[in-house]
């Protein structure tokens, strides 16, 4: 079991980062290459959260920017995380006054409580230093899912922020609830078509996408 996940993961590793492909549905707008290009920033923001020893929060520009790396196969513990497909309510002591009807990936959950606190601390102090309202989530794979939970996660614990979110190659994160909360917020997520990533855990399973850029 534990070898299939990691075949799965190396065969996700070699094809997440590469170019997004954007895809033709029902209401969704094919982007241009230089549309596409517009995310490049957002795209290095994701790839530096990998390297090892960096700040998990920086200050670009006049937005702070909170990045989250993705699954890494050799760390027992995140693969177990993200095999943990058991949707559970969103844990009112850090989502308080949401609806229990909003159901989100157990394992992804879990890993954002542990980061969840500091990362809050960590965003009020820059915010209190930069004076600066606004706050950029990024994040790859795992590190996508994460990057939602923490858009609304930030977004109740101090509702004066303004927040842009973009994913690259994410999960799904929650169920239909959870997708139609995010509506209001500004969100992107691009994928590629070959990775295997986005398409988890499955809409048979009970999770949805929330709307965002293909």
């Amino acid at each position: 079991m534990i070898f299939s996940i990691l075949l799965f993961l190396v065969q996700v590793a070699v094809s997440a980062l590469a170019a997004p492909i954007v895809n033709e549905r029902d209401g969704v707008t094919a982007a241009s290459a230089s549309v596409i290009s517009s995310y490049t920033p957002y795209i290095q923001l994701a790839r530096a959260a990998y390297c090892t020893g960096g700040a998990s929060v920086w200050t670009c520009g006049d937005s702070i920017v909170v990045a989250h790396e993705g699954t890494d196969p050799t760390q027992f513990l995140s693969i177990l995380n993200d095999a943990d497909f058991v949707p559970d309510p969103m844990d009112q002591a850090y989502f308080p006054g949401i609806s229990s009807s909003i159901m989100v990936h157990g394992g992804f959950q879990d890993t954002f409580k542990r980061s969840a606190s500091s990362i809050l601390t960590a965003v009020k102090t820059v915010m209190a230093a930069k004076s600066s309202s606004k706050v950029t989530l990024v994040g790859h794979s795992l590190g996508g899912a994460l990057a939602l939970l923490d858009s609304v996660y930030l977004k109740i614990q101090i509702p004066s922020i303004t927040i842009k979110t973009v994913t690259l190659g994410g999960p799904r994160v929650g169920n239909p609830a959870f997708a139609d909360y995010l509506k209001s917020f500004d969100l992107t997520r691009i994928t590629h078509e070959l990775d295997l990533v986005p398409i988890v855990p499955g809409r048979g399973l009970g999770f949805a996408h929330p709307q965002g850029m293909w």
